[in-house]
């Protein structure tokens, strides 16, 4: 029913559940780690009935933990959006760009266009973070689908599955820094039941 948004190598299609979609705990994360002073970043509010929690997203290295702190502001960014049903507001171009961002669009529209939003709890572990240089990282971390579902937008009905190893998810990233500091996803792709985010 709903699949990941990736760049085409995910093999999420025919599962209910969404993977990348992500949510509310950034702001305690975000004081940690430096960020630019001109980046004025979009307003996000999440729904009440959507959480978020990351797991040991923190480093102690100031640079990677800034990544990071972006990374889980993209994430915040596409479920705000799923649950707003705009994949046009200026969340999605601020955290995302070049094909990434293309990709986040048309999976959040084909969300809403299908009538449905999302719910639930996800949990986000074991990230891994590598810099290429001063404006290039990758990042590869886990999702825990477990309690979070798809739900029908008009009807409010939530589409409860059952858990199984893909309920879990890999994801791999590509962020690239812009000139106002924020570091952009420019590449995501998933992978559901991966040996290494399963229990």
């Amino acid at each position: 029913m709903l699949t990941a948004c990736g760049d085409g190598d995910d093999d999420t299609k025919g599962n209910d559940k969404i993977p990348g979609v992500d949510t509310g705990t950034t702001a305690e994360a975000s004081s940690s780690a430096s960020t630019s002073a001109d980046a004025k970043r979009p307003d996000i509010a999440l729904p009440s009935d959507l959480s978020d929690s990351f797991e040991n997203w923190k480093t102690g290295d100031a640079t990677k933990d800034t990544v990071l702190v972006d990374v889980q502001r993209r994430v915040d960014a596409t479920n705000y959006v799923i649950a707003e049903g705009d994949a046009e507001l200026p969340a999605l171009g601020f955290y995302y760009r070049g094909t990434a961002l293309a990709d986040a669009r048309k999976w959040v529209t084909s969300i809403v266009k299908n009538g449905y939003s999302i719910t639930g709890a996800n949990r986000y572990y074991n990230p891994r973070i590598n810099l290429f240089d001063s404006t290039s990282a990758g990042v590869v971390y886990c999702e825990d689908q477990a309690q979070a579902f798809a739900k029908e937008r008009k009807s409010k009905k939530v589409i409860k599955t059952a858990v199984t190893d893909k309920s879990y998810v890999l994801y791999t990233t590509r962020l690239e820094k812009n000139d106002k500091g924020v570091w952009q996803t420019t590449k995501l792709t998933s992978q559901r039941g991966h040996e290494s985010c399963t229990p």
